[in-house]
């Protein structure tokens, strides 16, 4: 763009009150509010993404979706319009739109394999198998890495014949790490510092529903009406309604241009897998149980069909939403995104009303807690492994590391993010749960996070003085009181599990 030229290219933009998610018709909001009304009478009348509004003079904004009559919004326009805008209403707070991810921990791969003088199109193919039947898989995920600090390697998916192809750039390879992932019925398989050519056998473990993993190590399985008379929303990528292990309450999905009453699983798993750690109520051989199967479950989906990230506005909407629906805690298996005012206004106001979030603290190799996990008015949750509690051979063994727990097989997963902003650790290496048709194993604060809000209901279920508190900042905070002090030091410090495993 040339210099001093205008930027006309429409970007998305969340419109805020000075304080929370809604504008009071006093002091500081007191022009605001009839301004943010004016706004979404017009988006009642047009329909989403067709209202027009002249916001400022020179100011003509599309409005794309609002949270409440008085409320956040969520608009188009470009940057010459946020100047104009910001001149007529100082007291605004205009935010860009920003995205989210699951916080799920997969490795993949980010750089393709160095060919050092060959051709890639030399491939490799691999068999990936059943360890129980020797029946080939198809629709595995498998990752060689040559790098794997680098994440440098090569990735694809097996076909009908339980055969997939790398382009490695040779017949023969070492790699020091071969994942292979399945969508349901199996455990991830890993193997390390091995050498690969096309005819090499991948076994992969299939998953026995009775096998103590690391959530029913710590957690064991719960009676069917525990957590009764609490009410969990799960803010997520949408949650099976028709898995027999689940029974949903209701819920919304919040994302533009999507059906609201569409809170069913989006396609990624992720969210199904999420609500069955906290509420499923199955029983082995053929399901699963959760931490607090007698919740009431709702689902806000704020994740699109395929799509890979939640926008905040999508998110602030979602956990309103669960507030107006009595929800009591609010788990949020994402993160990853920039701090933003949004989602800071949501929590915020949760907790004012009396709602706990309880926040996934993101799986970046140790890096700093995530948005938004880091937020002081969530609990940030870290994910805890533990030896034993996966079969041999899978992928769960790729995420021990140091530092070890009192007890020398508790460990704080490799990939967790860590810091001061920790609250608790949970159990997220290896964790069995819910799936569309079926079940699977997957990793990550994410996993830790719906172990964490489940003791949180079972703990409040206990509790009926505080379940009956008038829903306020009070209530929220004696929830957040309830689950903190029951938590247990397994000795990794508090920058790793702060103040320890709840329960």
């Amino acid at each position: 763009m040339p210099k001093g030229a205008k930027d006309a290219t429409p970007r998305r933009f969340v419109l805020l009150p000075p304080r929370g998610l809604q504008a009071a018709d006093v002091g500081e909001s007191k022009g605001l509010a009839p301004f943010l009304v004016a706004i979404d009478t017009a988006f009642r009348a047009a329909g989403a993404g067709k209202a027009m509004v002249r916001a400022a003079p020179g100011a003509r904004i599309k409005v794309v979706d609002s949270i409440h009559e008085n409320g956040a919004k969520l608009v188009e326009m470009t940057q010459e319009q946020v100047v104009e805008l910001r001149a007529a209403q100082p007291g605004l707070r205009i935010v860009p739109e920003v995205f989210f991810k699951p916080a799920l921990f997969q490795p993949t791969i980010e750089s393709k394999v160095k060919a050092k003088g060959l051709t890639l199109a030399t491939k490799i193919a691999l068999k990936v198998v059943s360890k129980g039947d020797g029946s080939p898989l198809k629709g595995v995920k498998v990752v060689a890495f040559t790098d794997f600090a680098a994440r440098e390697g090569a990735q694809g998916t097996s076909n009908a014949s339980g055969v997939v192809a790398l382009a490695l750039g040779a017949a023969s390879k070492k790699v020091e790490r071969l994942y292979a992932f399945a969508d349901l019925g199996f455990w991830g398989a890993l193997r390390k510092n091995v050498t690969i050519k096309s005819g090499t056998v991948l076994q992969m473990e299939p998953i026995d529903l009775a096998f103590v993993d690391c959530v029913r190590h710590f957690y064991g399985r719960a009676a069917v009406g525990v957590g009764a008379g609490v009410t969990v929303g799960v803010v997520d990528s949408g949650v099976d309604t028709a898995h027999p292990d689940l029974v949903l309450d209701g819920g919304l999905n919040t994302v533009v241009g999507e059906a609201p009453a569409d809170f069913g699983d989006n396609g990624g798993h992720h969210g199904t897998h999420v609500a069955g750690i906290i509420a499923a109520r199955g029983t082995a051989p053929t399901g699963i149980r959760g931490v607090a199967p007698g919740v009431r479950l709702r689902s806000y989906r704020v994740f699109g069909k395929g799509a890979e990230g939640a926008s905040n506005f999508a998110i602030a909407k979602a956990i309103d939403a669960a507030v107006s629906d009595g929800c009591d805690i609010v788990n949020l298996s994402l993160g990853g995104g920039d701090a933003d005012d949004a989602t800071r206004s949501a929590i915020a106001d949760a907790r004012a009303a009396g709602v706990l979030a309880i926040v996934a603290a993101g799986n970046d190799d140790r890096s700093p807690v995530s948005f938004p996990a880091s937020d002081p008015r969530a609990l940030a949750v870290s994910a805890l492994g533990r030896k034993g509690t996966f079969p041999a051979g899978t992928e769960s063994a790729g995420d021990v590391a140091a530092p070890f727990g009192a007890d020398a097989n508790d460990f704080v997963a490799a990939f967790s993010n860590v810091g001061p902003e920790i609250d608790l650790a949970g159990p997220g290496v290896g964790v069995i749960s819910t799936v569309p048709g079926g079940h699977a194993i997957m990793s990550g604060t994410s996993m830790a996070c719906p172990a964490v809000a489940g003791i949180a209901a079972r703990l409040l279920a206990a509790h009926p003085a505080v379940l009956a508190l008038p829903r306020d900042q009070a209530r929220s905070d004696e929830i957040a009181k309830l689950l903190l002090q029951s938590a247990k030091d397994l000795g990794f410090g508090v920058t790793f599990q702060g103040k320890g495993l709840p329960g």
